[in-house]
Protein backbone atom coordinates (compact mmCIF):
# COMPACT_ATOMS: atom_id res chain seq x y z
CA UNK A 1 0.00 0.00 0.00
CA UNK A 2 2.65 2.25 0.93
CA UNK A 3 4.60 1.82 -2.88
CA UNK A 4 0.85 2.89 -4.43
CA UNK A 5 0.95 5.97 -2.47
CA UNK A 6 4.34 7.53 -2.85
CA UNK A 7 3.40 6.47 -6.57
CA UNK A 8 0.67 8.80 -6.44
CA UNK A 9 2.69 11.33 -4.22
CA UNK A 10 5.29 11.33 -7.18
CA UNK A 11 4.58 14.05 -9.84
CA UNK A 12 1.11 14.61 -8.01
CA UNK A 13 -0.36 12.17 -9.20
CA UNK A 14 -3.34 12.63 -6.15
CA UNK A 15 -3.87 15.85 -7.78
CA UNK A 16 -4.61 14.77 -11.53
CA UNK A 17 -6.73 12.04 -9.96
CA UNK A 18 -8.42 14.37 -7.80
CA UNK A 19 -9.21 16.54 -11.01
CA UNK A 20 -10.79 14.28 -12.82
CA UNK A 21 -13.08 12.73 -10.27
CA UNK A 22 -14.47 16.23 -9.78
CA UNK A 23 -14.71 16.83 -13.71
CA UNK A 24 -16.72 12.92 -13.74
CA UNK A 25 -18.86 14.30 -11.20
CA UNK A 26 -19.97 16.74 -12.57
CA UNK A 27 -20.22 15.95 -16.10
CA UNK A 28 -23.70 15.33 -17.85
CA UNK A 29 -22.94 11.73 -19.42
CA UNK A 30 -20.22 9.32 -20.34
CA UNK A 31 -18.90 11.12 -23.06
CA UNK A 32 -18.82 14.87 -21.38
CA UNK A 33 -16.61 13.32 -18.55
CA UNK A 34 -14.19 11.82 -21.05
CA UNK A 35 -13.66 14.60 -23.46
CA UNK A 36 -13.62 17.13 -20.63
CA UNK A 37 -10.84 15.21 -18.97
CA UNK A 38 -8.99 14.42 -22.13
CA UNK A 39 -9.08 17.99 -22.87
CA UNK A 40 -8.01 19.03 -19.07
CA UNK A 41 -5.06 15.94 -19.40
CA UNK A 42 -4.22 17.46 -22.54
CA UNK A 43 -4.16 21.03 -21.00
CA UNK A 44 -1.80 19.97 -18.20
CA UNK A 45 0.79 18.04 -20.20
CA UNK A 46 0.87 21.10 -22.53
CA UNK A 47 1.50 23.70 -19.74
CA UNK A 48 4.43 20.07 -17.95
CA UNK A 49 5.69 20.25 -21.76
CA UNK A 50 5.62 24.37 -21.90
CA UNK A 51 7.44 25.28 -18.69
CA UNK A 52 9.30 21.94 -17.14
CA UNK A 53 10.12 20.64 -20.57
CA UNK A 54 8.88 17.37 -20.56
CA UNK A 55 5.07 15.93 -19.93
CA UNK A 56 4.03 12.71 -18.48
CA UNK A 57 1.61 10.67 -20.26
CA UNK A 58 1.08 9.00 -17.05
CA UNK A 59 0.04 12.09 -15.63
CA UNK A 60 -2.66 12.52 -18.50
CA UNK A 61 -3.84 8.83 -18.36
CA UNK A 62 -4.39 9.22 -14.56
CA UNK A 63 -6.52 12.62 -15.15
CA UNK A 64 -8.51 10.95 -17.84
CA UNK A 65 -9.34 7.31 -15.26
CA UNK A 66 -10.25 9.77 -12.43
CA UNK A 67 -12.84 11.21 -14.48
CA UNK A 68 -14.35 7.97 -15.43
CA UNK A 69 -13.93 7.00 -11.63
CA UNK A 70 -15.90 10.35 -10.99
CA UNK A 71 -18.40 10.02 -13.44
CA UNK A 72 -18.97 6.33 -12.14
CA UNK A 73 -19.44 8.26 -8.87
CA UNK A 74 -21.97 10.59 -10.85
CA UNK A 75 -24.19 7.67 -11.49
CA UNK A 76 -24.11 5.61 -8.52
CA UNK A 77 -25.16 8.97 -6.32
CA UNK A 78 -28.05 9.70 -8.21
CA UNK A 79 -29.03 5.52 -8.78
CA UNK A 80 -28.87 5.33 -4.96
CA UNK A 81 -31.29 9.15 -4.66
CA UNK A 82 -33.30 8.40 -7.37
CA UNK A 83 -34.31 4.87 -5.98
Amino acid sequence: MKKIIDWFKESDRWKHLLGGILIGLFANGWYCALYAGTLVAGALELKDFLWEGEPSWVDAVVTVAGSAIGYGLHCLIFMLLLS
